[in-house]
């Protein structure tokens, strides 16, 4: 990474994304039965199994559990950047404090 910015604003700009982008994920993941419901609910009279299988077998939620998957994992990238601009920054800690310490020598 070559920004010229300090590592703290680095790490709050890509945790702040993360933040945002695991609302997101969460949002989906905690809506997924409803969803499913609505859905189940929108196809009429018929017994809760078949309701069930019927909406599970469609593309629109297939599409939908990609969409919830994708989102997940656009979360979990941040997450990883936000943790290797943190090792980052421990790296330069320790080089800088090897660097004094050889000063003191």
């Amino acid at each position: 990474m070559s920004d010229n910015r300090p590592w703290s604003e680095q790490f709050r700009l890509v945790a702040k994304a993360w933040v945002d982008a695991e609302a997101a994920a969460s949002l989906l993941e905690d809506t997924k039965s409803a969803v499913l419901a609505e859905r189940m609910v929108a196809l009429g009279e018929m017994p809760v199994s078949k309701a069930e299988m019927t909406v599970k077998a469609s593309q629109e939620w297939r599409d939908n559990l990609h969409t919830i998957s994708m989102s997940r994992q656009a979360a979990n990238r941040l997450k990883v950047q936000m943790e290797y601009i943190r090792m980052k920054f421990m790296e330069w800690q320790s080089e800088n404090a090897t660097k004094r310490a050889e000063m003191r020598l």
